[in-house]
């Protein structure tokens, strides 16, 4: 059927492909099969989002022209229909949209059932083994596909109806299930909460269109968690309650006097913590926490005092040692002697408690938690090693010649993010050793600390130069801060050998607030482009080509790009379609994915986007690295393969977990080692270029870094001191 209805045009038609989707707005370009043959396709566009390649769709729009691209159908909304003709019923079916029916076993039921195909799957399912090649198990598949797909459907329909993306209706149904319908129009903010992919402004749109009012308290003490969500999710432990209060009003539009007893409302049931710490100026100020980030502060603290003054010493050998002939002996057995500073840090590990080293690149950090290691083995301690990321742990065991684990390895993290170790069941660890520990978050932070057991040693190593961590807080400052009693080594003395490297004194020169040198160095280049633009273009040529060409490094293995930020001509999100392209263009024989706004396909570099503790052995991490090696149609799913060598599945549906890594922001980088660094800078990314972001960009980099921008960009950043601290209280809670 095609023709007007109420005043406006409706287009039957099956999706054939999608070539443009923006994910935020929903906008999406396709083409369309009307059936009229001639094998001439219609262009449709508008909110198409969430609709699959394959399912036939009743289009309600408008006919219009496009200067360039002619006639187009602009779609205002759509339902998916089940196609009526043989045709159909094979592309349908084969399109992926039931799990365990691909194109192959599509054909083979077409050619058995013929029109009947889909009323054979709705209504006697058993008769699919009559399908050569079909057995009972596949066949049950198969049922139970359809049979979730029916119910998703009847939920999307009520969805669809107050403008909830397919995507999302079927996470809700996930979560929900049969309840779905009643948790939206009841209880619409539990979404924000409950579900992967959406916040509050998304379940503010859902609220409004089942009826909840502008002023309903619930909307109100829900803007107020994602408030304080927000301000997690940019590093705050907590927010001063009159900056809350300010930053809620903006957000809901309601009155000062109704936040406000809302406030109080969700202190007193125990929805958020209230508690008064001084301030900058010593007033005091009431600080609001979300329930788990108080929890996790005042326990770090009390966990690392109570390591540091506990009684009970698990390497009670290095309380009287000989430190010249321990350090005469490590001197015969290691490449170099350590210096003074070195010593310091080793002699500090080895019999304190707790201890921080800290310092920048070439001060021979690693060279001294080798030291420790090493001198812990020998005197028969059992030493545990490990990193916040795969890289970095991977690195550590290169290092020192002892695995090491992620942290979440380490802890055994499970579903929900309990860990197997804790308080009560404390790790097996003379000594536990943790490097990039400047990428720690409270949480996790004290998932860990917790585990240590008492008179365990515990070793923090990192820069705390470097952005802090990407989650809440900023733990190795903070234990490093004045008054703190925890005891650390800061290393500042450069060696010769890393004096050499151009990548190493450039860091440093950065750091000191001076601008680096650019030219005359082996290791250290500068692409210099005045326009965003022409630095996306740039970029893509010096990874794709030049590198390559000059170093023999592999672009998608060696090669990390790293912007300031996500948006913008030369944000990550541009450049890792750029790069796509470049390094992984489509192929007829190879299957590919779309999703969203995404394209996937076999041989992409891919970076997980939230923590998933059912994902593989013991869960896939936000910032967790890989390739894609598998993608299958018939079974509806992606399988990745981590850098810590674990093969991870993801279903079709679950690919807004993942997100491409050819570029990546720097926040997102942390903790992570790469052979070359490209980083596109330019003036566009204004607000975001700080001299600890330059930083922690230039020492992500192990042999060579290709600076691509404008030498005044370079200049802010390295002018300018990083923005003010993030609300925390753990060196306060420390101190006191």
């Amino acid at each position: 059927m095609n023709g007007q209805v109420g005043g406006g045009a409706v287009l039957d038609a099956v999706l054939e492909r999608i070539t443009f989707a923006n994910e935020e707005t929903g906008y999406t370009v396709a083409k369309v099969d009307t059936g009229r043959g001639a094998g001439d396709l219609v262009t449709v566009v508008g909110a198409l989002l969430g609709a699959q390649p394959g399912e036939s769709l009743r289009m309600r729009g408008r006919w219009g022209s496009h200067p360039q691209y002619g006639k187009q159908f602009h779609v205002d909304d759509y339902t998916t229909v089940l196609p009526a003709t043989i045709q159909g019923i094979r592309r349908y079916l084969g399109s992926g949209l039931v799990k365990g029916i691909g194109p192959r076993i599509a054909d083979r039921i077409v050619e058995h059932f013929g029109v009947d195909s889909l009323d054979v799957i709705e209504t006697e399912p058993k008769r699919l083994v009559e399908v050569p090649g079909l057995g009972p198990k596949r066949t049950k598949l198969i049922a139970d596909a359809w049979e979730e797909q029916k119910a998703i459907k009847e939920v999307m329909v009520f969805l669809q109806g107050v403008g909830v993306s397919t995507s999302l209706a079927v996470r809700i149904y996930k979560q929900y299930g049969d309840r779905s319908i009643d948790v939206v129009r009841h209880e619409p903010y539990r979404l924000a909460a409950d579900v992967w992919g959406i916040g509050f402004r998304t379940a503010d749109v859902i609220a409004k269109a089942v009826g909840i009012p502008h002023d309903s308290p619930q909307r109100v003490k829900a803007g107020l968690q994602f408030t304080l969500s927000e301000a997690t999710g940019n590093g705050n432990c907590y927010l001063p309650e009159q900056e809350l209060i300010a930053d809620a009003i903006k957000i809901l539009q309601v009155d000062t006097g109704l936040v406000i007893d809302c406030l109080a409302e969700l202190v007193t049931e125990e929805g958020v913590v209230r508690e008064d710490l001084p301030g900058d100026d010593g007033e005091k100020i009431g600080a609001i926490y979300l329930v788990p980030f108080h929890r996790a502060e005042v326990s770090l603290a009390g966990q690392l005092v109570r390591l540091l003054r506990g009684r009970e010493d698990r390497m009670p050998a290095f309380g009287a040692v000989d430190w010249d002939r321990a350090f005469g002996w490590l001197a015969k057995r290691q490449p170099a002697e350590l210096a003074p500073s070195q010593r310091d840090a080793v002699r500090l590990a080895l019999t304190e408690k707790v201890a921080v080293l800290t310092g920048g690149p070439g001060c021979g950090k690693s060279f001294t938690v080798r030291s420790v290691v090493a001198l812990a083995t020998a005197k028969g301690a059992k030493v545990v090693l490990a990193a916040p990321t795969g890289r970095a742990a991977k690195r550590l065991t290169e290092l020192t010649g002892h695995e090491a684990k992620t942290v979440h390895r380490l802890l055994e993290l499970k579903p929900g993010g309990d860990a197997a170790f804790d308080r009560d069941r404390p790790l097996d660890a003379d000594l536990v050793v943790v490097d990039e520990a400047s990428m720690l978050d409270l949480l996790l932070a004290n998932k860990l600390v917790k585990a240590v057991a008492p008179g365990a040693h515990l070793l923090l190593v990192g820069d705390v130069d470097q952005l802090p961590s990407v989650g809440a807080g900023e733990v190795l400052r903070d234990v490093l801060a004045t008054g703190s009693p925890v005891p650390s080594v800061r290393l500042t003395h450069i060696f010769r050998q890393a004096q050499q490297s151009g990548v190493v004194t450039n860091a440093h020169r950065i750091n000191s607030g001076d601008y680096p040198q650019v030219k005359g160095l082996p290791d250290f280049f500068l692409f210099s482009v005045e326009e965003a633009e022409d630095a996306a273009t740039t970029t893509v040529d010096v990874v794709a080509n030049r590198i390559p060409r000059r170093f023999g490094l592999d672009p998608r293995r060696d090669v990390q790009v790293l912007a300031p930020m996500h948006r913008g001509p030369a944000g990550a999100g541009a450049l890792n379609s750029l790069l796509q392209e470049a390094l992984t263009p489509p192929r007829p024989d190879l299957p590919e994915r779309r999703f969203g706004g995404r394209v996937f396909r076999l041989g992409d570099k891919v970076t997980q986007m939230r923590n998933n503790y059912d994902k593989g052995a013991n869960g896939v991490f936000n910032g967790t690295l890989g390739v894609v090696v598998g993608l299958d149609p018939d079974e509806q799913k992606l399988t990745v393969r981590t850098d810590e060598d674990e093969e991870v599945d993801y279903e079709f549906g679950e690919l807004d977990e993942l997100t491409h890594a050819y570029a990546m922001t720097i926040h997102r980088s942390q903790g992570s080692e790469y052979p070359c660094v490209v980083l596109p800078i330019t003036t566009s990314a204004w607000m975001m270029l700080q001299r600890n972001l330059l930083y922690t960009a230039v020492t992500r980099a192990k042999k060579l870094v290709v600076l691509v921008g404008s030498q005044r960009a370079i200049g802010q950043a390295v002018r300018t001191v990083g923005a003010g601290r993030r609300h925390t209280a753990l060196s306060h809670r420390l101190t006191s």
